[in-house]
Parts: C-alpha cells; sequence; structure tokens
C-alpha cells in the first residue's frame, strides 16, 4: 500500500514537497525503486522522476529536470520506504494527479506497466 499526500493548490514559480510512504507485506528489497508518474486531464500518466532505494541513483524526465528533486528516506523498517518530490519553480503545465508507484528490480523503468505498487494519487494545481 502507497499513500501519498502533499498536493495542493500553488501559484505559479512556487514550490510543493510531496511525499509517499509505501508499507509491504514483503521485505524492502521488494521496492528498491519508487517513483512519480503524473497524469493531466486527457493525457497519459508520465513518469516524472524516480530514485533507488539509498537515494543516490536519479533520474528525471527532462521536463522537470532541474525544478525537482526526489529522495529517500532510509528505510523505516524492514517493510516500510519514504519517497519525496520537492517541486520548485512551478508551472501551469505541471498541474497533474501525481501518483507514486515503486517496484523491485536492478534496474530503474519510466512506464507505468513496469511498476507493481500504486498509491491513490495526489492533486497538484500550479495557477498562472
Amino acid at each position: 500500500q502507497l499513500q501519498a499526500s502533499g498536493g495542493g493548490l500553488v501559484q505559479a514559480g512556487g514550490s510543493l514537497r510531496l511525499s509517499c510512504t509505501a508499507s509491504v507485506s514483503r521485505p524492502v528489497s521488494s521496492i528498491y525503486w519508487m517513483a512519480w508518474f503524473r497524469q493531466a486531464p486527457g493525457m497519459e500518466r508520465e513518469f516524472v522522476a524516480t530514485a533507488n532505494s539509498n537515494g543516490d541513483i536519479t533520474e528525471y524526465a527532462d521536463s522537470v529536470k532541474d525544478r525537482f528533486t526526489i529522495s529517500r528516506d532510509k528505510a523505516i523498517s524492514r517493510h516500510q520506504a519514504t519517497v519525496y518530490l520537492q517541486m520548485s519553480s512551478l508551472k501551469p503545465e505541471d498541474t497533474a494527479v501525481y501518483y507514486c508507484a515503486a517496484r523491485g528490480g536492478v534496474r530503474p523503468a519510466y512506464v507505468p506497466g513496469e511498476y507493481g505498487y500504486w498509491g491513490q494519487g495526489t492533486q497538484v494545481t500550479v495557477s498562472s
């Protein structure tokens, strides 16, 4: 189960921080990679950022690079992990529902179909 929070309404140029805690029945190694995706109305879900368990390997979509930062906390327990998305210099085109996702594996992934765990989504609205 993934629980995301931190969305809201912000003016263009502002900042928001999203959080997501994953609680799984299997060991946290099954959620080695955590990621953020977003989906705007009428659009497909798109990759935003991903990080490994240590947070020392991160990948970003070109549209958010240098504005968003993904980070990970050390595992709270063998069955929990947390990921954050610090969003700065927000633009109206960043408006979307943001979803956190998690997967195992040894490499990062950039398409929704490769993630087995999903959160419920949190709305981010950026006004111009």
